[in-house]
């Protein structure tokens, strides 16, 4: 039988070893400032010149984010086969902390997993699309659908058909979906 020093000396270095062995998480990259300079990844024009929130995407290894006039064109990203899937961070912006749907501000940032979102909102998004609405605080997403309409859903729950499908919000018709697509002739 071994004795009780000797095991535990053989345990820890055996311990030690594993912990080699482990990968150390890398650490989250931060959010960029947004500037002239950002260019829609989907839509090749200045992400400045669109209304609402807009996102940015972080690879592991890239110096440079990826920018979207849009969330839901940030989430879209994350979601779609075809895109690259080594991504750091996925920041969007915070709306808890601007009151100015147009210029919704070049540094108020909240990471995408930790946001919650208001879906089917009267509000369009920065391409005149449905928007997913992002806010660091559940209150302020409240707030806004108290105004705004839409439900409120965290990242997780967002659903891909909304993010991925139609233009239009669940409750929000055309005109010729309200006349049976038969317009007014």
């Amino acid at each position: 039988m071994f004795p009780v020093r000797v095991i535990s000396i053989v345990f820890a270095v055996g311990i030690g070893l594993a912990g080699c062995n482990e990968k150390k998480a890398e650490p989250k990259p931060p959010p960029f400032a947004l500037t002239e300079e950002a260019i829609g990844n989907y839509c090749g024009m200045n992400v400045l010149e669109h209304p609402g929130p807009k996102g940015q995407v972080i690879l592991k290894g890239h110096k440079d984010p990826i920018w979207f006039s849009s969330v839901r064109d940030t989430i879209a990203f994350t979601m779609l086969p075809d895109e690259p899937k080594d991504i750091g961070a996925i920041y969007v912006s915070d709306m808890a902390k601007t009151d100015n749907w147009d210029h919704p501000g070049e540094s108020n940032w909240v990471d995408a997993n930790d946001a919650v979102f208001v879906i089917g909102s009267r509000k369009r998004g920065g391409m005149g699309a449905s928007e997913a609405v992002p806010f660091s605080q559940r209150s302020a997403a409240e707030t806004f659908v108290a105004r705004n309409g839409g439900a409120i859903v965290k990242f997780s729950e967002l659903p891909q058909d909304y993010i991925l499908g139609s233009n239009e919000a669940p409750d929000q018709a055309t005109p010729e979906q309200e006349t049976g697509g038969h317009g007014n002739h």
